[in-house]
């Protein structure tokens, strides 16, 4: 299975830099230095990939969002379990329909923090779309996923052991929820199916751009790429912590920045769980828009950036020369 996946990739990847060759051959001829051409090359032969990793995120949300939102709202004592795998599925909406449903009361603060800890935002589609990175995505995945529920059970069962049911259910007064690019969360249309991947893939295009240069530059300056890491406090402490709060900015901008400088080597393994573990993109905006206690809404900031920097200094004195 796994050298059938690896030449399927490796025929669509050959494919792509056929179709994109004189492209290149144009960009290569302008009067630019080589770091800002790679930066282009680089970027621009990812938005393939992007467009139809996007596409298929939508259909899966189109047609099974919904079935998402009802497992995690009566998944009761599993929530963790089942918010932290079906938030691992790369879409943007899952972390927003979360903290609506928390500021309801419909999910308990273990499930809302395991899903803010295994969305990965735009992680998972910025490294599918590039072709030499593959072997990344399962152990991030599986690494964030295992946080997440340990920390969602450890929330619920010891911190935070009470659960508000003051609340009912009420699908009936359901109010549309948008996520990224503005489009509706629960109310999709099927001009989604097609408008929002396209936006979504400029967006997040223009984003890798931006970090790539940026990072093909401080390379160009630093002397090579064996010298990028030390640039970013690599082997200290201080990385984890600062990649968290990076991964706090509700943008997917944040999550796009963390994953491209881990892919080019800036950060390690521990650092890349800490920032993409904090971000929660705009679940975090929701939460802090429409719960009603700001004392809670601060504790839910909190918990998720302890767990995220402890989770990132300790993989990152334990696991990281080994896994990156």
């Amino acid at each position: 299975m796994h050298t059938i996946l690896v030449k399927t990739v490796t025929l669509i990847n050959t494919i792509n830099e056929a179709i994109f060759a004189p492209a290149d051959k144009l960009i290569e001829s302008l009067p630019l230095s080589d770091w800002l051409i790679d930066a282009l090359i680089d970027s621009i032969h990812m938005l393939p990939f992007l467009f139809f990793i996007f596409v298929f995120i939508e259909l899966v949300e189109y047609f099974y969002s919904n079935k998402m939102k009802k497992l995690a709202e009566y998944s009761d004592r599993v929530g963790p379990l089942a918010g932290s795998l079906a938030a691992s599925f790369p879409q943007c909406g899952f972390s927003v329909i979360a903290s609506t449903l928390y500021t309801k009361r419909l999910i308990t603060k273990g499930t809302l923090l395991a899903v803010y800890l295994s969305t990965s935002d735009e992680a998972i589609p910025v490294i599918l779309s590039d072709p030499a990175k593959l072997t990344l995505v399962v152990p991030l995945l599986l690494t964030k996923i295992v946080i997440a529920i340990i920390a969602g059970y450890t929330i619920d069962f010891v911190i935070d052991k009470t659960k508000d049911t003051s609340v009912s259910l009420k699908h009936d007064e359901e109010e549309i929820t948008e996520g990224c690019c503005h489009h509706h969360i629960n109310a999709k249309r099927k001009s989604d199916l097609i408008v929002h991947p396209i936006f979504h893939t400029l967006n997040i295009f223009v984003f890798i751009l931006i970090v790539t240069i940026g990072i093909n530059y401080l390379v160009f300056i630093t002397g090579g790429e064996e010298n990028l890491g030390q640039y970013f406090l690599h082997d200290s402490i201080f990385q984890p912590i600062i990649t968290a709060f990076v991964g706090l900015i509700p943008n997917c901008a944040a999550s796009v920045a963390i994953t491209v400088m881990y892919m080019k080597g800036a950060i390690g393994f521990g650092s890349v769980i800490s920032g993409l573990c904090s971000s929660a993109g705009l679940g975090l905006l929701v939460l802090i828009k429409k719960n009603d206690s700001i004392k809670d809404t601060m504790k839910i900031v909190l918990l998720l950036l302890f767990v995220s920097i402890f989770s990132g200094i300790l993989l990152q004195s334990l696991l990281d020369g080994v896994i990156k």
